[in-house]
């Protein structure tokens, strides 16, 4: 009985840390947009569309996720599903981009479930929105190419920095707690590709921040490729 308690208390604080982050991500988004110039006024059914749109694709792009066996242990897989939450949050603002990041997730777990406990899941949509939501959150401030250049660097930086420090402090801890392999397991996979890893720390240097910093480049690079040119297409209207 105490063991199945202290599994429900476990899972519970998980549960409430999804919560609280996402609810600080969604006010965040919401304060920054009125000290922004005026937000692209679209209807309330174009809106839903854009971003139902831009999280379907984002979606299956997470599901299209790979391993690089290379830089990190398996269960960290890249993926480029933050190409279209960018382009949407260019569009429509920070505030949907952080709905279209957490539409994309809940419909990945719809479409493939998880295998990682749900802690890769939500780890996705909170360092994703940290890309995500200080590139939208610049571009908007003054739209042009040069902030939403400034913007994906600013991105890319507080992706590689947030992600690296939110793995070692909560994910990877809770990873283990949560999926039952023990962090020694996970330190060990990580020295198995590079000697240098010998404990958390460095499991996260080596390992996680340059997975972040590939995947936030690729995506940055393709967003100032495509923004423009998919607007048109995608929204009907340009950027």
């Amino acid at each position: 009985m105490n063991s199945l308690w202290s599994q429900i208390i476990e899972n519970l604080s998980f549960i409430l840390m999804c919560i609280a982050i996402i609810a600080a991500l969604a006010i965040l988004a919401k304060a920054a947009e009125r000290h922004m110039p005026e937000i692209r006024k679209v209807t309330p059914a174009q809106r839903v569309s854009i971003i139902g749109i831009c999280a379907a694709i984002a979606a299956v792009l997470h599901i299209l996720d790979f391993p690089l066996a290379f830089i990190a242990p398996e269960f960290y897989k890249l993926d480029f599903s933050e190409l279209p939450v960018l382009l949407c949050g260019f569009f429509l603002g920070p505030s949907a981009t952080v709905a279209c990041e957490g539409i994309k997730i809940v419909l990945k777990l719809l479409l493939k479930g998880t295998s990682t406990a749900f802690v890769g899941d939500f780890a996705n949509f909170a360092v994703g929105c940290s890309l995500v939501l200080p590139a939208t959150i610049i571009y908007h401030a003054h739209k042009s190419k040069h902030s939403a250049l400034i913007g994906l660097i600013t991105g890319s930086f507080c992706m590689t920095v947030f992600g690296s420090a939110f793995n070692a402090v909560y994910l990877l801890p809770k990873f283990s707690q949560l999926f039952g392999l023990p962090l020694d397991t996970i330190i060990a996979m990580g020295a198995a590709i590079n000697g240098s890893i010998h404990n958390v720390t460095t499991f996260v240097l080596i390992c996680v921040a340059p997975l972040n910093l590939l995947k936030s480049a690729v995506v940055s690079v393709l967003t100032m490729l495509l923004y423009k040119r998919v607007a048109r297409p995608l929204f009907g209207k340009a950027l």
